[in-house]
């Protein structure tokens, strides 16, 4: 079977490591070829490049340059997969005249986050709006996504992602980088999320600032990209000493500085599933995540850590502080999050049920 692989960039971000992670796990089965379309030449998942897979690089000269639909079409006509996966609402409207052209199956993957209030006035609902009637497929991670957006409900499916715990492997150690961060407190929190308008680092922050007026013990990492900006240092300035936190940016290994952390944080506003929640339950970390969306789906509230209302900045503090007062607690959900990313969350789930997808979509294509 052959599979074109279309994504907008490989930037650090949720859709990005799945695509990563499901490309890594097919590279090892047998009877799957593929290839990758890719539209930035930025490539952070550096595993991609090790994959003895040719990759194709689309670039567009302006926002509208009609070239791409030309471009991709040559491509697909060359390659001639059996299906196109497009991962992002852009790359699937280029896709649409080559799999009608050329009589390919076209799966949708653009629905990874639960968007509150999804209408006309939305870029991505019109787009799926748009694109789910020439699609055979709509492939969401998360059940609340699927609901967000409309959709012919015979034509979707929902494979969560998947973690990979061979990440888990080779870390850095623990105290080498509490010294790379001047790092001395006794307990460290974390928030893995780009610096953008879903991610509330406002909420994180002032909840940072609570808990600080009652103790001195705590460092709060801030990880991701942009969250080395003025615009997220001036944020944090705003409720929290900046003795006691740090803005990292993206970072490479993650994993190490997850391996570091007592409790993980997501406060945002809309959600699919979270890489970052799945890394965080991974590492045997509990988890304190704004309820809604896909986080219901992944996070089991008072089992695996605790959901929180969105921009509650008082209940993220009172829940950080009940964590950090039981150690017992603290190890105990941790460890329900590991075992539930292991049973329900694994990469060879995610994996399996990608191929069974595929496998479906060829078929009805014979």
């Amino acid at each position: 079977m052959k599979i074109l692989f279309f994504i907008d960039s490989l930037h650090s971000g949720g859709k990005e490591r799945r695509l990563t992670e499901l490309m890594k796990a097919l590279a090892s089965k047998s009877g799957m070829e593929f290839r990758l379309v890719v539209m930035n030449k930025e490539i952070h998942y550096k595993e991609v490049l090790n994959l003895n897979i040719k990759i194709h690089y689309l670039i567009r000269k302006t926002k509208k340059d009609l070239s791409i639909f030309n471009g991709f079409y040559k491509i697909c006509r060359e390659f001639q997969p059996d299906i196109i996966h497009a991962w992002n609402s852009m790359t699937v409207l280029y896709s649409i005249p080559a799999s009608i052209l050329l009589r390919i199956k076209l799966i949708n993957g653009m629905v990874a986050n639960a968007p509150l209030n999804s209408n006309m006035f939305n870029k991505n609902w019109l787009r799926a709006k748009l694109t789910f009637p020439f699609c055979d497929l709509i492939i969401a991670n998360s059940k609340a996504g699927l609901k967000a957006y409309p959709s012919a409900l015979k034509k979707t499916a929902v494979v969560y992602n998947g973690y990979d715990f061979k990440r888990n492997e080779q870390l850095t150690r623990k105290q080498t980088i509490r010294e790379e961060l001047d790092i001395s407190t006794k307990f460290i929190i974390s928030m893995v999320a780009s610096f953008s308008k879903a991610k509330d680092y406002k909420t994180f922050f002032k909840a940072a600032g609570i808990v600080l007026e009652k103790r001195d013990d705590v460092t709060f990492l801030a990880i991701g990209h942009d969250t080395d900006s003025p615009e997220c240092l001036k944020l944090a300035e705003n409720f929290i000493d900046k003795r006691f936190f740090r803005l990292l940016g993206k970072k490479s290994n993650v994993e190490s500085y997850l391996n570091l952390i007592d409790i993980g944080v997501l406060a945002t506003f809309t959600e699919g599933i979270s890489n970052s929640i799945m890394e965080y339950m991974a590492f045997g970390k509990p988890v304190i995540a704004t309820e809604g969306g896909g986080t219901i789906e992944l996070v089991e509230d008072k089992i695996t850590g605790y959901l929180i209302k969105v921009g509650d900045a008082k209940e993220l503090a009172s829940k950080i502080q009940l964590l950090l007062n039981d150690c017992e607690l603290r190890d105990q959900m941790g460890k329900g999050g590991e075992q539930r990313i292991k049973k329900l969350f694994s990469i060879d789930n995610m994996t399996n049920r990608f191929i069974s997808y595929y496998n479906k979509i060829a078929i009805t294509s014979e």
